[in-house]
């Protein structure tokens, strides 16, 4: 069952035989649901803040978190009996490694989203057929030695790669944005659910859920994070980790001391563990993520945002001619990307310092940029695909050239100027 103490019926011999390691692997409860869908809003915009935020890049922030995923399963592993915190640690690194994974094939090889989300299909796939073949069972409460345990965190590693990029794909391909999305994958987990409880197979019910939960907690997040002006809360990324992150504490601090009390699997039934506190504690968590979200979210919105470091006015934009600054900005048809003119005012800024050849000013505004389009992507990608990618890669290219060993002045203003009449273009008022 989904929301049960097993994810299938297992024999008494079983149960006797795999009573030691299932101290290792949480119940299928509501409380397992809930904090896999907030740890996986946590991977997400933790990876980004890494390689975006912190300036470590694509390859240095993975390269960390492959260690960090490395260690942490090492330990799991190694442990004689359930942990929580342990558990779940494992599984917010394979959350961030796994998405990481998906974004590597699509900004780094320039594979489409179709064909990396067949790939971690056919993978997924392939480790269940291995995984039967061997074990001749799928069954979560079956993974009873290391053999077991080993297939059972290469599933999830692919489960969550490939929930990446069909999450990716339905949101750019369908232009679903993150409001629909949450609605339709919220939508397919609960219709996972009734099929479930009508009789369908639980095995394959427990790993369609799995996939499911990876785009749900990406357009939950998306949803509190993204501005206002493009249909979020605009709670921001750092505020929604840090809520997130602690309601998983909550959660799983309950699930150590109930671990602790009657061990893992004796945590579903008595007066302490049993399903009604579950849904109970599950509930909580979810209302109190949701209250307190909405609140930051009207608090936020009695502020107005501002940028302090714009030294251009929101109502001008450059000309995108050598050594321009700033002109009169000209109305422009409303495309679907819609306001841009935020972006327009920080490369209108970096522009005027490339003109004066302050390559190392600009390289230090421009980092409010690549910040500043980050943040928007979950909301302006799914409106227009085509166009997001074309100013991305332009982005890019300021980026480089920016940030070259020995940047050149004519490659940065050629560059800047590209994305200054691209943007022109494309922003809507």
């Amino acid at each position: 069952m989904l929301l049960r103490g097993r994810a299938v019926s297992v024999t008494a011999n079983e149960l006797a035989s795999s009573r030691r390691w299932l101290t290792k692997v949480p119940a299928i409860t509501a409380t397992f649901w809930v904090i896999k869908v907030l740890s996986t809003t946590i991977g997400e915009t933790f990876a980004d803040y890494l390689t975006v935020n912190a300036g470590l890049g694509p390859a240095v922030t993975d390269a960390i978190m492959f260690a960090l995923l490395v260690a942490a399963l090492v330990v799991q592993f190694r442990t004689r009996s359930y942990t929580p915190w342990i558990y779940w640690l494992c599984v917010v690194l394979v959350s961030i490694f796994g998405t990481q994974l998906t974004d590597f094939f699509t900004d780094t090889l320039g594979v489409s989203l179709y064909v990396s989300t067949a790939v971690f299909s056919v993978t997924l796939a392939v480790v269940f057929a291995i995984w039967y073949r061997q074990e001749r069972t799928l069954a979560i409460a079956s993974i009873n030695t290391p053999r077991r345990e080993g297939f059972y965190w290469a599933a999830i590693l692919t489960t969550f790669a490939l929930g990446t990029a069909a999450g990716d794909l339905a949101t750019e391909a369908l232009n679903l944005g993150f409001r629909n999305g949450a609605l339709i994958f919220g939508g397919l987990i609960l219709a996972t659910w009734i099929a479930n409880r009508l009789g369908a197979g639980q095995v394959l019910t427990f790993w369609i859920a799995y996939v499911l939960t990876r785009p749900l907690g990406a357009s939950l997040g998306d949803l509190l994070t993204q501005d206002k002006d493009l249909g979020g809360l605009a709670l921001g990324a750092s505020a929604t980790s840090l809520l997130f992150l602690a309601a998983i504490v909550v959660l799983v601090v309950r699930e150590q001391m109930l671990v602790s009390r009657h061990g893992v699997l004796d945590k579903g039934a008595g007066p302490h563990g049993g399903r009604v506190p579950d849904y109970a504690w599950a509930g909580a968590a979810a209302v109190a993520v949701a209250v307190i979200g909405f609140g930051l979210s009207l608090a936020h919105g009695s502020q107005p945002a501002t940028d302090p470091q714009a030294d251009v006015a929101p109502d001008t934009v450059a000309t995108g001619e050598p050594g321009a600054s700033t002109a009169a900005r000209q109305p422009h048809p409303t495309t679907k990307l819609g306001n841009l003119s935020k972006f327009a005012v920080i490369v209108a800024d970096v522009q005027g310092k490339v003109a004066k050849n302050d390559l190392a000013a600009a390289r230090t505004r421009v980092k409010d940029l690549e910040v500043a389009w980050d943040d928007a992507e979950a909301g302006l990608k799914p409106r227009d695909a085509a166009k997001w990618h074309q100013l991305d890669d332009q982005i890019d290219a300021v980026l480089t050239a920016l940030r070259a060993s020995q940047p050149a002045q004519p490659d940065c203003a050629s560059a800047v100027a590209k994305l200054m009449n691209t943007l022109n273009t494309y922003d809507g008022v």
